[in-house]
């Protein structure tokens, strides 16, 4: 291959957003390549989404059979060995990664490991790698970087003593107690993994309720059954002086004034993530930012000509499906398939047990609005499937206009909330009303009878309520 090969599309960066605008693009005929610089799939698929899931079931399972009793089966010594549960979760891993190679030479897309930098507009250099010093001209540039995991300041990470969740899920060791600072969605998955093998987890939130962009309703039900299995849990707090020993971590918990020290084997730091553009641009190349993320327009271009950029890159909700469906949306409109849009309804799911997920508008932020609004709300404790599996913990919720019954917001926490939300997505995106849902039969006994009965509670009509 030429050095100066010319292409359609390149992409920078091969995960969610970058693997999925390749493709795209292959599948419109284009001439693409996708540069990546560790492994197809990116953060996500190698050391986020899907080996998080794969350890999240390990503790699930584990969890379950020492409850069989409850389903009239006898175990006897359970246990666990806990190297294997991460070298699961690395095979799983490995073989979506080697999925997504699949995909690019299916689709066409020549797929490059290094570096990928924007030189000048129109053309992109490989500055690491095997193929460092490659150039390559481009008549459109796809910036998906995506995020890195947010540091503590002044606290380095060592894989030991302090992990952000990368280095936790190159860890084969099970701490014997850990304190991990920020409670969304990865402080709590990693919560509810390492308590279920029996770890000591400390949970530290600084803002009022564990899983902050999620209903107040569903955060204080999770908060609940968080404490019911032994997490021991501090919201509204901020945590100062960490002390990194040779054998624990030690910090200082402040609330209202109080202060309360604390000790760890470990600590985990979920605190967020920042943009990754470190080494994209060159000095000649100035694109516009908003608080740090590239800003785009509605078709997902930059301020400057053929450079595009999609994925958590453009900012929150740094999801891997809403970066996804940007990408795909952003090669739709760059060559003229169709309008490209940005993101409104989107899912958000957390995999811990109970499941959260939700999508739309919380009871609060309608009550902000001022919108006039109604609840309808549907425990699993009355649903039959979800007693009969032992799983009756949580409930569906959904918000709606009060006199069209249009869909503002849904919100479950409980057995498979991750799967049932994406009924209430697709109401949303088709404008159906509670109404609607109320009278689509669902099939019984099943846990989506929980998604109609909620609906069905907005105007008083839910049967087993």
């Amino acid at each position: 291959m030429a050095d100066t090969t010319e292409y359609d599309l390149i992409v920078i960066g091969g995960g969610p957003a970058g693997y999925a605008g390749a493709i795209r693009a292959g599948q419109l005929g284009k001439k693409v390549a996708c540069i990546e610089l560790e492994r197809a799939g990116g953060t996500c698929l190698n050391w986020g989404c899907i080996p998080t899931k794969a350890l999240l079931k390990s503790a699930e399972l584990y969890q379950k059979i020492k409850k069989a009793e409850t389903f009239g089966i006898t175990v006897k010594d359970v246990s666990f060995d806990f190297a294997k549960v991460m070298d699961r979760s690395r095979t799983v891993s490995g073989q979506m990664a080697k999925g997504v190679e699949f995909l690019f030479k299916k689709n066409k897309v020549d797929y490059f490991v290094g570096r990928g930098q924007v030189t000048v507009p129109g053309m992109v250099e490989i500055t690491e790698g095997e193929h460092k010093g490659k150039f390559f001209k481009a008549k459109n540039i796809l910036i998906a970087t995506g995020c890195k995991m947010r540091r503590i300041p002044d606290l380095p990470v060592d894989g030991v003593r302090v992990m952000t969740s990368r280095e936790a899920l190159a860890g084969r060791t099970l701490p014997k107690s850990i304190v991990i600072v920020g409670a969304g969605a990865i402080g709590v998955e990693f919560a509810y993994f390492y308590n279920a093998f029996g770890t000591k987890v400390t949970l530290v939130e600084m803002l009022p309720q564990i899983l902050p962009v999620e209903d107040e309703e569903v955060a204080k039900t999770l908060h609940r059954a968080f404490e019911k299995q032994g997490i021991v849990i501090r919201t509204g707090t901020k945590c100062e002086n960490f002390q990194v020993g040779k054998t624990s971590v030690k910090l200082t918990l402040v609330k209202d004034g109080k202060s309360e020290e604390v000790e760890a084997e470990t600590l985990l730091s979920a605190i967020g993530v920042v943009a990754n553009l470190e080494g994209v641009l060159s000095k000649n190349v100035k694109l516009e930012l908003d608080r740090n993320y590239l800003k785009v327009g509605d078709d997902y271009q930059t301020n400057v000509k053929g450079i595009y950029a999609a994925g958590d890159i453009i900012g929150p909700p740094w999801l891997a499906h809403v970066a996804t469906f940007e990408a795909v949306s952003a090669v739709n409109g760059m060559f003229g398939h169709g309008r490209p849009h940005r993101v409104k309804n989107f899912p958000g799911c957390t995999y811990c047990q109970p499941q959260v997920a939700s999508t739309g508008l919380t009871e609060q932020a309608a009550k902000e609005k001022k919108l006039d609004y109604k609840v309808g709300k549907f425990p699993f404790t009355a649903s039959g499937k979800a007693v009969a599996s032992a799983e009756s913990e949580g409930f569906v919720k959904v918000i709606s206009d009060a006199k069209t019954g249009e869909i503002y917001g849904a919100h479950i926490i409980g057995a498979e909330a991750t799967e049932l939300i994406a009924e209430y997505g697709l109401a949303v995106e088709l404008e159906a009303t509670v109404e609607e849902i109320h009278h689509t039969i669902h099939a019984h006994p099943t846990l989506s009878e929980a998604v109609m009965e909620a609906a069905a509670a907005t105007t008083g009509e839910a049967i087993h309520i």
